[in-house]
């Protein structure tokens, strides 16, 4: 691929794409700029041939691809001052930003323009997220090149912007639930004999194994859970405790309650 982009926001996940885009292939360093008001700390991809500046005007007229991925309340200020180095003949606009709408952005920049408004998830560092996109604006071109770039960086799905909250709460927030079930999941393993470090194992790898079983076989969990409740099992005598205990709804109250706050806000 040979368009240029800039990521405007050199934080945690600005760096996490730009390093994603690299391993994987999808862009040759040079072709990346990076803006931070502080550039020191981009040292390490300046190493790599990325091009890392605090200058965001100039980031803009060098890309053909801008992300955006700066704090919520910093968007409508930087695209407000940006709006005139915007060209809708050349420029598609991409936002990581949580919770600013399509609409929203259009009307800050003043300028109509390819949108499109990315939600991915932590693991993006690993080239790995669920990234769930919405987009205005857009040739099929665009939509392709874009789906390209983050199906780099792990899986992608298309959605309607309006369920951008729910997949906030499902593909952000639920990485941390998974990880408290896994932080569970080892306490209890070394309650029944195991130290930290070999339940910790054990716990990720399981959860990954089951999360590829879904994934690659596209099955429903109920027809894996078959598979391994055998009669009078212990996998049952499990599952039907968990239950007793309030796992399933609970589960369900959280992801609510987490939707709740953030439609609420």
């Amino acid at each position: 691929m040979n368009k240029k982009i800039a990521i405007i926001g050199g934080g945690n996940l600005g760096t996490a794409i730009a390093e994603g885009l690299i391993n994987s292939g999808f862009s040759l360093p040079e072709h990346i700029l990076i803006t931070k008001r502080t550039i020191r700390t981009l040292q390490s991809l300046q190493e790599k041939g990325v091009l890392v500046s605090d200058n965001n005007e100039e980031a803009v007229h060098f890309a053909d691809l801008v992300i955006l991925a700066v704090k919520p309340f910093q968007v409508e200020d930087l695209l407000q001052k940006l709006g005139a180095a915007f060209n809708p003949d050349r420029h598609v606009l991409v936002s990581v930003v949580t919770g600013i709408s399509i609409d929203h952005i259009l009307q800050a920049l003043g300028n109509k323009i390819a949108v499109i408004r990315a939600m991915p998830n932590t693991a993006i560092a690993i080239q790995e997220s669920m990234t769930c996109l919405s987009a205005h604006g857009v040739s099929r071109d665009q939509v392709r090149y874009v789906e390209d770039l983050f199906n780099q960086l792990g899986r992608v799905v298309w959605i309607d912007e309006k369920l951008m909250d729910a997949a906030t709460v499902l593909g952000a927030c639920g990485t941390a639930y998974a990880m408290r079930y896994i932080r569970a999941n080892i306490q209890g393993g070394i309650q029944i004999g195991f130290d930290a470090a070999t339940a910790s194992l054990i716990a990720a790898q399981t959860v990954k194994g089951a999360a590829e079983l879904l994934l690659k076989k596209g099955a429903h969990p109920e027809q894996e859970i078959d598979k391994v409740t055998t009669p009078k099992g212990c996998t049952i005598a499990g599952l039907n405790e968990m239950e007793h205990q309030g796992f399933s709804s609970s589960l369900i109250k959280g992801i609510v309650a987490s939707y709740d706050k953030i439609a609420k806000d």
